[in-house]
């Protein structure tokens, strides 16, 4: 499969006005505590404008409405793997990312047959409170060695200068949140990281 480099994370769909146009191609959106309608209105506006723009849309945690509003990916959390109906899932062609932290949830990750395996945080975060310490560039190696063909997705505390590290390391696919999102000039700092990943 034939996945972008760079792959952001959003938590509104005003992003993806703004940065679909430079060329993002895979995009996840990833929204907490909010009411069940107002996140199936965000997925329907990211899923319309994603299409538009010819790009990936991810819909994070929320499997069912992801299935209900026609959504071709998901990614699941550890925690989500517990409720979600994975098969249901498989069965409507949904395409699977997992995030993995450690080697007993990489072999349930991989037992599930997923599109992508995610690793994180490589480096410290500030975007949520981890109970994992950071992996670091060697265990991305070891990861990609053991899932093979499958892409590895690289998330948490990455930036445009630590890019070319985590790359050599053996990761397929850059994902990121906070280097853009809290970066005083978005637009900017999104054409750097596809000149970065192309």
């Amino acid at each position: 499969m034939n996945l972008d480099r760079f792959y952001l994370i959003i938590d509104h769909p005003d992003w993806l006005r703004r940065l679909l146009p430079l060329g993002v191609k895979m995009v996840q959106l990833r929204c907490k505590e909010l009411p069940t309608e107002t996140i199936r209105g965000y997925i329907r506006q990211s899923l319309s404008l994603c299409r538009m723009h010819g790009s990936i849309l991810v819909v994070n945690d929320f499997w069912e409405l992801a299935l209900e509003e026609g959504c071709d990916w998901v990614h699941l959390g550890q925690e989500d793997l517990e409720t979600a109906d994975v098969n249901a899932l498989i069965r409507a062609g949904v395409r699977l990312g997992i995030s993995t932290h450690d080697h007993t949830e990489l072999q349930r990750a991989l037992s599930l047959k997923p599109h992508y395996v995610a690793l994180g945080p490589i480096y410290p975060t500030i975007l949520k409170q981890m109970k994992w310490a950071p992996q670091g560039l060697k265990k991305i190696s070891e990861w990609k060695k053991r899932i093979g063909e499958i892409p590895l997705v690289a998330i948490g505390g990455l930036t445009t200068e630590r890019a070319t590290g985590v790359i050599a390391a053996g990761a397929d696919i850059l994902s990121v949140v906070t280097d853009v999102t809290r970066n005083k000039d978005p637009e900017r700092r999104t054409s750097e990281w596809l000149e970065l990943t192309r």
